[in-house]
């Protein structure tokens, strides 16, 4: 398996320019397609991982049923896929490349750290109509968190890495490597914090509720430095009200929260679809009036403020 360096070119076409960001799977570059002179993310598997001779078979199996999978989705919110290669010389995934910022930096740049409601209510409705899609196809995010949430400076709302989706309706559970944590741990749900071979989209669901909890509080739903006492509160800790954090929030959202955060599946929404729906009445009106003006760059009410509209050079 050949080593991957900034400047290589893989299937005679896509440039490795330089690395976005490493993961347990292997890393993920920007790069060049040459021959369409346009950016693009690369996901490369890592050698030494695939050097190991236990690893290389469950790693391929893993990373060609990602590309298969990602390939199947096609929506707005959701990064697209252009090609793949999985040989025995080149494995790699290759997607679109998004300019913007991640969530937490739009979280982290906002009035003290917090995003105003029609703000958080505009990213999540973005995030569910992008999971009813995935989940339509029988897919799992299993990591959605703000790293993983891109805002476009046009406002719109973009999920990174389906890299740890599980198809569920055709799930090998050996593929699932031994010692790997599925997650991150401040965004997960019980259900994948315990351990359950079959999540639905409702673990996904979960996840939406401590986003929405993070961008109207400022701070994770279960603030903890032990990862082990983290994974208890997510388990059996009630979590805290956004009244209780402060948060001026109609009570029907309040509501949608707490029901979104709840420990078992059963007990939250029936799906994405349901959850946009309960989030619409409180996302921004729209206003053409804004359609010729210069938004705040990553403004993530844009796209239900001026809808389709143009984008004002800066």
């Amino acid at each position: 398996m050949e080593q991957f360096t900034a400047g290589k070119v893989l299937r005679n076409r896509y440039r490795l320019d330089r690395i976005l960001g490493r993961g347990a799977m292997g890393h993920v570059w920007q790069g060049t397609d040459v021959y369409l002179e346009r950016p693009v993310a690369v996901k490369t598997v890592a050698a030494d991982l695939l050097a190991l001779p236990d690893w290389r078979r469950t790693a391929l199996a893993r990373f060609e049923r990602e590309a298969k999978a990602a390939a199947r989705l096609d929506h707005a919110n959701i990064t697209t896929v252009y090609d793949a290669a999985i040989t025995e010389d080149v494995c790699c995934l290759v997607m679109q490349l998004v300019d913007g910022t991640t969530l937490d930096n739009v979280i982290d740049g906002s009035d003290g750290g917090r995003l105003t409601v029609p703000a958080a209510v505009s990213v999540a409705a973005q995030l569910c109509a992008g999971l009813s899609a995935a989940h339509a196809a029988g897919l799992v995010h299993r990591d959605l968190k703000p790293q993983n949430v891109m805002v476009r400076a046009s406002g719109l709302v973009k999920i990174l890495d389906f890299g740890l989706v599980k198809v569920l309706s055709n799930t090998d559970p050996q593929l699932t490597m031994t010692g790997e944590r599925l997650g991150n741990v401040d965004y997960a749900s019980p259900e994948l914090l315990s351990g359950e071979e079959s999540l639905g989209g409702r673990s996904d669901l979960y996840a939406v509720g401590c986003l929405l909890h993070r961008m109207l509080t400022g701070h994770p739903l279960f603030p903890s430095e032990g990862v082990a006492e983290l994974v208890t509160q997510h388990l059996t800790a009630s979590p805290p009200s956004l009244a209780d954090c402060g948060v001026d929030a109609p009570a029907a959202l309040q509501e949608l929260v707490h029901a979104l955060l709840a420990k078992r599946p059963e007990d939250r929404p029936g799906d994405a679809v349901e959850v946009y729906a309960a989030l619409a009445p409180y996302l921004p009106a729209p206003d053409p009036a804004l359609a010729a003006r210069r938004m705040p760059p990553e403004d993530p009410r844009r796209p239900f403020l001026v809808p389709q509209g143009p984008i004002v050079p800066r």
